[in-house]
Parts: structure tokens; C-alpha cells; sequence
């Protein structure tokens, strides 16, 4: 309750705002701001007496990237520009990026754009003056039940009548992350980081034959 006097929430999702305002209690403590991170100038308003940033904005589907990887780039990586550029305007203090496992070795659009951002916002601390901002980087794995992903989608599936899912490849693997773990790593990096840094968390695996197993499909 106590982590921040005020925080700003920047996003495109008017429903998910509003949504999540409601859920809050309309919290005197929060700010809501409709914008996208290719939009520089309203990122840079957005900015204006914030200490911190956590960058979140991504657009992360694979097959969304094989099909759009233009769009993809001008989010993740033409974003990740915007958001260095508008902190460093705005005199922001520290920046927290999330990344992927996929940045590693990448194999899709997505993986090869988060990489990318990576290297750019690790390289932004050689530009910056001796009061910051500072940049650093957490590498996520798989968030369970997170929007979009495998077992939410899954159990929406086997509860209209499904036996069988789809798997591309059942020895496929996804590094295992609850929200409380990602939010711990995030609020760590925050307390910890000097810039540059990569914050990897030791995750346990788990094979997709697997979980459709263990699922009764």
C-alpha cells in the first residue's frame, strides 16, 4: 500500500482501464492515461514527474509476428525508442523493460524484436548524464494463466466439450512464472539496479505433452 504516493497507468486499453479502475475503487493514487508507446509525445506528457517506469507494452504473439512483423517491430522495438527517448525528456530516474526468454537465441518475429529492444535499452545507459535515467531489463518466462496463454485457453476449450488441444510440438517447453513471482522480480530489479543489468529468475520448466496430460485432454 505504501510503494508509491502515485502511479500512472499508460496504456491503449480503454476497457481494460476501466476495468481495472473499477477494481481498484477509483484509487486516488492512480492516473489513467490512454496512449500507445508509438506515440512519443503523449508518452513524454505521460512521463512528466514520474521517478520510475516499468515497461510493459509489447505486442507478443507469435503468430501474430510471423503475419505482422512490421507492426510488431514498430511496437516492440520502435516503442522501446519512444519510451528512452520520453524518459530521458522527462527526467525519469530508473527503467525497467520486460523482456522474454524468447530474446534469447531467438526463433520469431517476436523473439528476434525483444532481443532488439534489449540491446537498446541496455545501450542506452552509454547516453545518458551522471543523474540517469538508468536501464535495465527483466527477462520473463511463461506467466501462468496470464492473458492469451496456453492453459487459460486450454480450459475454455475442454469446458465447451474439447478432448483434444492444439500443440505444435509436445516436447515444446514453457518456463513456469506465477504474477506474484513477476511482480517480485520487477519490484527487485527497482530496488537493486545500477543499470545494464538483465534480470534472469531461476524457473522451473514444464513440457506441453505434459500439461495436456495432466489436463485430461
Amino acid at each position: 500500500d505504501n510503494l508509491s504516493e502515485r502511479i500512472c497507468l499508460y496504456s491503449r486499453g480503454e476497457h481494460a482501464q476501466a476495468s481495472f479502475r473499477e477494481e481498484l475503487d477509483d484509487d486516488q493514487r492512480m492516473r489513467w492515461f490512454i496512449g500507445d508507446v508509438r506515440d512519443a509525445p503523449r508518452l513524454k506528457r505521460a512521463m512528466q514527474g514520474v521517478d520510475v517506469v516499468v515497461h510493459a507494452a509489447a505486442l507478443k504473439r507469435i503468430e501474430t509476428g510471423f503475419y505482422n512483423p512490421v507492426e510488431m517491430a514498430k511496437t516492440n522495438v520502435d516503442g522501446a525508442i519512444n519510451v528512452i527517448e520520453a524518459s530521458q525528456d522527462a527526467g525519469v530516474k530508473k527503467v525497467v523493460a520486460l523482456s522474454t526468454d524468447k530474446a534469447l537465441f531467438p526463433a520469431s518475429a517476436y523473439g528476434h524484436s525483444k532481443a532488439l529492444a534489449e540491446s537498446i535499452f541496455l545501450a542506452a545507459n552509454n547516453t545518458v548524464s551522471a543523474t540517469g535515467p538508468r536501464y535495465s531489463v527483466c527477462r520473463y518466462g511463461n506467466i501462468w494463466c496470464s492473458n492469451g496463454s496456453v492453459v487459460p485457453r486450454w480450459q475454455e476449450m475442454i469446458a465447451r466439450g474439447a478432448t483434444k488441444v492444439p500443440v505444435t510440438s509436445l516436447d515444446a517447453t514453457r518456463f513456469y512464472m506465477t504474477l506474484d513471482e513477476a511482480v517480485d522480480l520487477v519490484l527487485r530489479a527497482i530496488a537493486t539496479m545500477r543499470g545494464g543489468e538483465v534480470f534472469v529468475p531461476e524457473l522451473p520448466a514444464y513440457r506441453l505433452g505434459d500439461l495436456a496430460e495432466a489436463m485430461g485432454v
